[in-house]
């Protein structure tokens, strides 16, 4: 099974954030960390060494299977300078991160509702218990 990641540093006004993109098998998953200021590499080798397990990935996302060729030195460095010069995050990790972010809105409005419900509950505890001191004629 093959496995494939990669990591783009990218300025997206005013932070500069990193794409951490893995491919395993047939699965897609995207991460994005905000670094603030330009990192540097071995700031980012740092990071990932000390916040590897509290990395959140996006849902896996089916992807075509990816061939393993090997590739001539020259054109591996002519496809890194064509990245290098597009700097756009790609419409895979734009899709992965839309998905985790719709998610994450969807657990918020659960989260918020249960919390209104809750309180609405107590409210209604408090107006009954109210209604009985006061018909007790406290």
């Amino acid at each position: 099974m093959a496995s494939k990641s990669s990591l783009t540093i990218l300025f997206e006004n005013p932070f500069w954030i990193g794409l951490y993109e893995r491919i395993d098998g047939d699965k897609y998953e995207v991460c994005k960390i905000t670094f603030g200021t330009e990192p540097r590499d071995y700031e980012i080798y740092n990071f990932l060494l000390k916040n590897w397990h509290r990395l959140n990935f996006s849902p896996p996302i089916k992807t075509d299977k990816i061939e393993e060729r090997k590739i001539n030195p020259k054109r591996m460095q002519r496809e890194i300078n064509s990245q290098l010069e597009n700097r756009g995050i790609g419409t895979k990790a734009q899709q992965a991160l839309k998905l985790q972010h719709e998610q994450g809105k969807i657990e918020w409005k659960v989260q918020s509702r249960e919390q209104k419900e809750a309180e609405k509950e107590r409210q209604y505890a408090i107006r009954q218990e109210k209604k009985k001191a006061k018909h007790r004629g406290r």
